[in-house]
């Protein structure tokens, strides 16, 4: 995405990155997390799970965002979102 102006305090903000996590047999292939993303970091691949649906890929994770809205959306509970933050502070 670019932007056309860059914003004041980009020195002083660090950008929140995400990290993707998926329970293969729980997801159904819907394909609404793909779709949602406002990044386009998921794609489906051709992955299948004990029930033959073709599980989703983070094929960009570097520019997830964090958002939650792909695990928020998920109606199968499929997809969770942790931070960098977070994942530093539950390693130590």
């Amino acid at each position: 995405m670019k932007y056309w102006r860059k914003p004041l305090d980009q020195d002083k903000v660090k950008p929140v990155h995400g990290r993707i996590h998926l329970l293969p047999e729980r997801c159904k292939g819907c394909g609404f997390c793909v779709k949602f993303c406002p990044r386009d970091v998921l794609e489906e691949s051709e992955r299948v799970n004990k029930k033959g649906y073709h599980l989703i890929d983070a094929v960009r994770e570097d520019e997830c965002v964090a958002c939650g809205l792909c695990e928020a959306i998920c109606p199968d509970f499929a997809i969770s979102v942790t931070t960098e933050d977070e994942m530093e502070s539950t390693s130590v």
